[in-house]
């Protein structure tokens, strides 16, 4: 379905290079303009650092933005991961991502000291000149062994060598589920279980609605029409704001999610904007 369609204005899920997308803030605005957005979530992991630039960039070409951020969590040995919206920038909030992200760092040594094992030899400087922002990850890392001619592509790259199982993973080390959720409110935002259909754990969302989960990324790249009618109805029945996005990485990175593809309405961004002002009292 095309974001041009009125029924998917914006797209709440979408990664600048402050993490591992491949567009700056400022281009990912420029695009979703161009393709007939009215506004977008920028939800980079463990870092804050596009808001400023995408915001600019809302101005110039009349995008709206909605500030978020994508938390990888742990909940009893899976991996979850929460939105947060319409955050404050608080203290503890960044000191936090700061943890987080100084985790990231030291997950890509223990990643590149394995791969060193495997006798290549990849060296700090190298994925981090693929990395414009604050937060490191494995397709910064996937992306310089493609550069070396190591693999054919970032999908070759987790599946040999940098994926759950294979000879260079490295577990990430992440807050718990709890923590991720109470870390967002605490921040006066609105914490959204992100691509559910991917981890399957819906009876654990009763759970976490108890806990301050206010909402269900129902459409998702990742999501079969099945999915998208499951997690609408779990939605219901537990009062969560239904909200959707691509995931957009760009091409090269998650080839075949395009910008918009799974977009929900405008009144999906301003039932969050409302819920967040109300969050604050």
């Amino acid at each position: 379905m095309s974001a041009r369609n009125a029924l998917y204005e914006v797209d709440l899920h979408c990664h600048t290079t402050a993490s591992d997308g491949l567009l700056t803030p400022r281009e990912l605005v420029r695009m979703a303009a161009e393709i007939g957005l009215k506004g977008i979530g920028i939800t980079d992991h463990d870092t804050i650092q596009g808001w400023h630039e995408a915001e600019e960039a809302g101005v110039q070409y009349k995008i709206e933005i909605l500030q978020g951020v994508e938390l990888n969590t742990n909940w009893n040995g899976q991996e979850v991961h929460i939105l947060g919206y319409a955050l404050d920038n608080t203290p503890k909030l960044n000191e936090q991502l700061k943890s987080l992200r100084e985790a990231r760092e030291l997950r890509m040594q223990d990643i590149l000291k394995r791969l060193a094992t495997l006798d290549i030899v990849l060296h700090d400087e190298e994925v981090r000149k693929l990395s414009q922002g604050d937060s490191i990850g494995r397709p910064h890392i996937a992306q310089a062994l493609v550069e070396r001619g190591i693999v054919r592509d970032t999908r070759d790259a987790f599946e040999r060598y940098l994926g759950r199982g294979a000879p260079a993973y490295v577990p990430r080390y992440k807050i718990s589920t709890e923590q991720g959720i109470r870390l967002v409110r605490e921040a006066q935002g609105v914490a959204v279980l992100a691509h559910p259909g991917m981890q399957r754990l819906d009876e654990e969302i009763a759970i976490w609605a108890k806990i301050g989960l206010q909402g269900l990324e129902v459409r998702h790249s990742e999501h079969s029409e099945e999915d998208v009618r499951r997690y609408m109805a779990i939605a219901q029945q537990y009062e969560l704001i239904m909200t959707g996005g691509s995931d957009f990485h760009g091409e090269k990175r998650k080839p075949g999610v395009e910008l918009g593809e799974w977009g929900v309405p405008l009144t999906v961004l301003r039932q969050i904007q409302r819920l967040s002002i109300l969050n604050q009292k």
